[in-house]
């Protein structure tokens, strides 16, 4: 584990503020974060119908020349309360940056120095690893996921009922967004390694000693997020054990990093307490 030095220790103190100061700040933090959400939930629910369009692609991209290419809905209600869910799905994803940055600045004068310089940057490359994730799924594996359910269809030769696919529209969109959320998800296990490996929570050597457990939990999740074919959870399966030795690589430099920082600290101490040195300790 990193430990403060006594002018962070300090610096942190001069930070300290009432409890009630939190609390109202907190309150203020959460309301900015709800307005951002408003903002772009209803900026989403005037564009619903293209987002759900451009979800639905992959979709109208695999029927093409069905004679069964459409969704339906059932209830009166059901494509009213799908524009709803599409305006609070890509609500969220416009809003994040800035409820991550009111997280921030809400938590960051608590943190110690080194603390703030190992969160920021992994702050950062979340949205951009579950944009990573997010696009992965949306192009990769959901056109294969869609084509092996399509399989299932039947003409009713022979004097067979035929079974033909008959899609609902929230059905859809509850299958998509939660194919999304998971690689999204998934696709953060780097960012969660690194970071605790930044903070010295844990080291590549525990990582690498674990890694038949790690496999078996990338196996449960891909069985948990992926349709049920082998074909989809394999492409799940096999990136996020790639972005996992990927971690394992990312945390062996960091520590590589601070016993080198760590090495010249020690020999700029030494050489200040020499009798007769002009070099200062920090």
């Amino acid at each position: 584990m990193v430990t403060p030095s006594a002018q962070e220790e300090n610096d942190l103190d001069a930070t300290k503020a009432p409890l009630l100061d939190h609390l109202v700040e907190l309150r203020d933090r959460i309301i900015k974060s709800l307005l951002f959400f408003l903002v772009g939930f209803l900026f989403c629910y005037y564009f619903a119908n293209p987002i759900y369009n451009f979800l639905v692609q992959p979709l109208a991209d695999a029927m093409q020349g069905l004679p069964n290419r459409q969704l339906i809905y059932t209830a009166l209600y059901e494509k009213f309360f799908t524009n709803v869910k599409v305006a609070a799905f890509g609500g969220i994803c416009l809003s994040f940056p800035f409820i991550a940055a009111q997280l921030w600045a809400f938590v960051a004068p608590g943190l110690y120095k080194h603390e703030k310089n190992a969160f920021l940057p992994f702050l950062a490359a979340t949205p951009i690893m579950f944009l990573i994730g997010a696009t992965f799924v949306y192009y990769g594996m959901m056109p294969i996921a869609i084509k092996f359910f399509l399989s299932f269809q039947s003409s009713g030769e022979g004097g067979t009922m035929p079974i033909v696919l008959q899609a609902k529209v929230s059905d859809y969109l509850s299958f998509v967004t939660t194919l999304i959320f998971g690689f999204g998800l998934c696709f953060q296990l780097p960012v969660l390694l690194t970071l605790l490996g930044r903070v010295g929570i844990i080291t590549s050597a525990q990582l690498y000693g674990y890694w038949r457990y790690a496999m078996l939990g990338v196996t449960v999740l891909a069985a948990l997020f992926a349709p049920p074919d082998a074909a989809s959870m394999l492409f799940l399966a096999i990136p996020v054990a790639g972005l996992y030795w990927v971690s394992v690589y990312l945390v062996y430099l960091i520590e590589k990093q601070r016993a080198r920082r760590e090495a010249e600290e020690a020999a700029a101490e030494a050489a200040a307490k020499k009798p007769g040195s002009d070099v200062t300790p920090n």
